[in-house]
């Protein structure tokens, strides 16, 4: 399974996020990162205040809620943290944010996780 921890969606991740282009998408509208970059600026928010916020209206679950509904049902056999959103960025490889995490620029959102049914 890949996720992302949302409570780990900080404003040094966002901007670096929001700072690079989206991915060219089918309609006129960027993806979801960048979409949220004009919510925020537009909502006059604090980022953090912003994500909450935003988490509580869809229903967001954090990443550790996540892991704990996982391992009600599975047995871990692997749990890793690493680059998200690369995947929805145009010029951005996964290394190059695996490098912002190594270099504390950014905080790892990926969560990978395998189990096993129990």
């Amino acid at each position: 399974m890949v996720e992302w921890a949302r409570e780990r969606f900080d404003e040094p991740t966002a901007r670096w996020c929001f700072n690079r282009p989206p991915l060219a998408t089918d309609d006129s509208e960027a993806g979801w990162l960048h979409r949220h970059r004009h919510r925020w600026s537009d909502s006059g928010l604090p980022w953090r205040e912003y994500l909450r916020s935003w988490a509580a209206e869809e229903g967001l679950h954090t990443g550790e809620q996540i892991l704990a509904g996982l391992d009600a049902r599975f047995h871990r056999r692997m749990r890793e943290r690493g680059p998200y959103f690369f995947a929805d960025l145009a010029d951005t490889t996964e290394a190059e944010e695996q490098a912002a995490i190594d270099n504390a620029d950014i905080q790892a959102n990926g969560i990978r996780y395998v189990g096993q049914p129990c």
